[in-house]
């Protein structure tokens, strides 16, 4: 397990200096059929041109609506590495429709419960259409945040065209962690002051992880609590999407 230090912190104060918009491209809107019902999908494409990776972002349960911007940083981060970036939105409009009105979180959990293997399928869907494109290098990774961090698990266990696995706050869920036989390379960031998805949930996928034989490392943040990324002048913000966008670039720009 690995702690942000000082020395982290620093180089997080340079890069938050240094994250400003980049994306000034509208995202090209795309929808995969997924035999449920289409998946909308967000294409934030990297410069140049010739085959590239890429990697599909999953929302927490409130979508990117809720803070855009949070979700953008990976973004820019991403397609300035070469990578392209694909805001997938796996909830149907029934979900949320369901998730306005849970007031409790065991009604909430047995709901999720019951969805994720179709919302890993409708990731799959758009993981298949987007190796189907004449850019793909054949290489993608999953990054996901709290809710959409368990889906990016369970996919990544269930689809071996993934390269590469990204959570924030997140872990597998336990009814299905004993079916895992397959993970790929993960990288787990955490808050140790989280109280909506403990430390012990990461931990355990991380575990996990290594249990399968992929190579797997958590990062821990003192102090933080559940989407502590999200904040827009902190520094620990930018090393946490630092960090991320170097492991996926390093799974996924191979040669």
């Amino acid at each position: 397990m690995r702690t942000l230090n000082r020395r982290s912190l620093l180089g997080g104060l340079a890069l938050v200096a240094a994250s400003r918009p980049l994306l000034a491209a509208t995202a090209e809107t795309l929808n995969v059929d997924a035999g449920d019902g289409s998946v909308a999908v967000s294409r934030y494409g990297a410069p140049g041109s010739g085959k590239r990776s890429a990697v599909l972002l999953l929302h927490g349960s409130r979508g990117f609506d809720l803070k855009p911007r949070a979700y953008e940083r990976y973004a820019d981060v991403l397609t300035a590495d070469g990578i392209d970036a694909y805001f997938v939105r796996y909830c149907t409009a029934a979900d949320e429709r369901a998730f306005e009105t849970m007031r409790s979180r065991e009604t909430r959990e047995a709901y999720e419960m019951g969805r994720y293997d179709t919302w890993a399928g409708r990731v799959s869907s758009a993981l298949a259409a987007v190796l189907s494109r004449a850019d793909s290098s054949g290489r993608i990774g999953l990054l996901g945040f709290s809710l959409g961090g368990d889906v990016a698990a369970v996919t990544a266990a269930s689809d071996a065209r993934v390269s590469a696995l990204a959570v924030l706050y997140a872990g597998m869920p336990g009814k299905i962690a004993p079916e895992v036989k397959h993970l790929p390379p993960l990288l787990e960031l955490h808050g140790e002051a989280d109280r909506n998805v403990p430390l012990a949930e990461g931990e355990a996928l991380v575990k996990l992880g290594r249990s399968v034989g992929a190579p797997a490392e958590i990062v821990t943040y003192p102090g933080k609590g559940h989407g502590f990324d999200f904040a827009d002048n902190d520094p620990i913000t930018a090393d946490a999407v630092g960090r991320v966008c170097r492991f996926l670039q390093a799974r996924l720009n191979t040669t």
